[in-house]
């Protein structure tokens, strides 16, 4: 979950319940302390322009990874390393956060940027990386309320595009040719989400996931693209100028990879799906009266900055999206009864389990 960012914008009561959940930083929470001192000897010998006393905090968000604000007299950095405890194969991997904010960086696409990469478990207990503090306003509430409805469609066309550019970046060209294996996304999502989700025993079955990974793997639609992907790219994962319709810095690159782009944007497309106590939906909303596009028009303006005819067999591509999301929840469930779980917070997000994976199984059955 995002959660990098100072200038917290409460953005509605919906959004102010999710800030007060995720947003803002605290005491470090048991179980996530380390070295503070072993992490002020690295950052000496590591991060240009580095001075301290180093304070650490916590952010509440971090569902996955936890997050910390590294403060000092002259700066404020960011901090996200691997969780303590039995891990899942690779999962919690911020060496290739790490990787893909570098190289986005460079090509000049809007990440924080980043300082340095601390593969040394020894130091402070896990894997870690440093980053920028970027300053900003985060929008909890995925139908933006504290702007007025004629801002509402640039900021959602700013969204719109960053995530189309994303996906029209030579990955080669910056080094990131091997970030991912090109070809046959779908099948290896299917299978890795489908393996995680039967391993994690402590989490227990759900029939709509048993369902779903059945039957996913034979729809797939034909054809086969590869472009770097986000994987979780959403409204509140993404930094903005204070005052313009401007994204500083795109947020949580964990599941970021080579893959398919309509993978990603129907992901991003998800919001049109789910209700807002699930990862910021806006179902049922009135999406005209709010001056949000349409879904129709949101595709279209992809389509348009992809160079796309349109997008078949969405119903596919989001209870795929859905199914994916369920599994990565599940994994927080199975961590929360190993008592391995990030964040305080994780309950709530595991008790939505169940509607999503319904959710999910009424999209795949449906004719979008």
């Amino acid at each position: 979950m995002a959660g990098y960012n100072l200038a917290w914008e409460r953005d509605g009561a919906v959004g102010v319940d999710r800030q007060d959940k995720f947003g803002g930083t605290g005491a470090v929470r048991a179980g996530h302390g380390f070295d503070s001192a072993a992490l002020d000897r690295w950052m000496q010998a590591n991060v240009p322009g580095y001075s301290g006393p180093l304070a650490v905090e916590q952010f509440n968000g971090g569902q996955s990874n936890p997050t910390y604000r590294l403060v000092t007299p002259s700066h404020a950095y960011v901090m996200r390393r691997k969780p303590p405890g039995q891990l899942l194969p690779g999962a919690h991997a911020v060496e290739r956060e790490y990787r893909v904010l570098a190289a986005l960086g460079q090509a000049d696409f809007p990440v924080a940027p980043v300082y340095g990469l601390c593969e040394d478990a020894a130091v402070i207990g896990t894997p870690f990386y440093v980053m920028d503090m970027v300053e900003g306003r985060i929008f909890w509430d995925s139908t933006l309320p504290s702007l007025t409805a004629s801002e509402r469609p640039a900021y959602f066309d700013a969204m719109n595009s960053a995530i189309a550019r994303l996906h029209g970046i030579d990955y080669q060209a910056i080094d990131l040719g091997d970030y991912g294996m090109p070809g046959n996304y779908f099948a290896r999502q299917i299978a890795r989400w489908s393996r995680q989700f039967h391993e994690d025993e402590a989490a227990g079955r759900l029939a709509d996931m048993d369902w779903l990974a059945d039957w996913l793997p034979g729809r797939i639609p034909a054809g086969d693209e590869t472009s770097i992907v986000h994987g979780d790219f959403r409204a509140d994962n993404m930094i903005w100028h204070p005052v313009e319709p401007r994204i500083l810095a795109v947020l949580d690159w964990e599941l970021s990879t080579l893959g398919h782009p309509l993978a990603d944007f129907t992901y991003h497309l998800m919001m049109y799906h789910l209700p807002p106590h699930i990862i910021g939906g806006f179902k049922g909303a009135d999406l005209g009266a709010l001056n949000i596009p349409s879904q129709a028009d949101y595709v279209a303006a992809y389509c348009d900055r992809t160079g796309r005819d349109g997008i078949a067999n969405l119903s596919f591509y989001l209870a795929f999206n859905m199914f994916r999301f369920a599994a990565i929840i599940h994994g927080i469930k199975g961590r929360l009864a190993r008592g391995t779980a990030s964040s305080p917070e994780a309950q709530s997000l595991v008790e939505t389990l169940p509607e999503l994976a319904a959710i999910a199984r009424a999209t795949a059955q449906s004719d979008i």
